[in-house]
This record gives structure tokens, sequence and C-alpha cells, in this order.
């Protein structure tokens, strides 16, 4: 396995990025950088949330939910509480919602 460090060039929702990695890392990174870009622009073209600051916290939102629930759903005891994380996150939605509604009242 080679752990030689590299930089790479990348791409995320039309801006690019240079990240550093090791040599054994590259393809996963790589393939993080394409699952993030995909579900930007799923977020960006759903059309509920403007800006790449937004787009990406709702994006790592909606990941972090999922990680949490796969990983909860592994557990037998179950002591995570999807559906109250679920609420959060739509309580989370709404109030980025509004406020960027507010925004858009003062331009």
């Amino acid at each position: 396995m080679d752990d030689r460090s590299l930089t790479l060039d990348v791409s995320i929702l039309g801006r690019d990025y240079r990240v550093a990695c090791k040599e054994s890392e590259r393809e996963e990174l790589l393939q993080a950088v394409a699952f993030l870009d995909r579900r930007m622009r799923e977020i960006r073209d759903a059309g509920k949330v403007v800006g790449s600051e937004r787009i990406a916290v709702m994006a790592a939102l909606n990941i972090a939910h999922e990680l949490l629930g796969a990983r909860s759903g592994a557990q037998s005891t179950g002591g995570f509480d999807s559906s109250g994380f679920q609420r959060r996150i739509s309580a989370m939605q709404t109030a980025i919602d509004r406020a960027m509604a507010e925004q858009d009242k003062l331009f």
C-alpha cells in the first residue's frame, strides 16, 4: 500500500478545490467528491435552498442523517431516535427556508 501524500484538484458544484490525501485514499476521495457533488446538485436543482454554503450545509445534514440512520439500523438495540432526528432536520430546513425568504425580501 502506497501512503505517499498527493494533492488532487477536484470540482464540487462548479467550484474547484485542492485536496491533499494519501495515494492509498485517492479513489475513495474521488468517490466522495462525486457523491457530494451529486447530492449538492440535487439540492440546488430542487430550488428550495440558494447559495453554495447553505447547499453544502443541507447536503452535510442529509448525509449525516443517512449515516446515523444506517448505524442505528445496524444496532440490534436501536438506541437512536431517527424520527426525532428527522424532525430536527425538517425544522432546520424550515428555518433555513424562512431565513432565505427574508433575505430575498431585502433585495
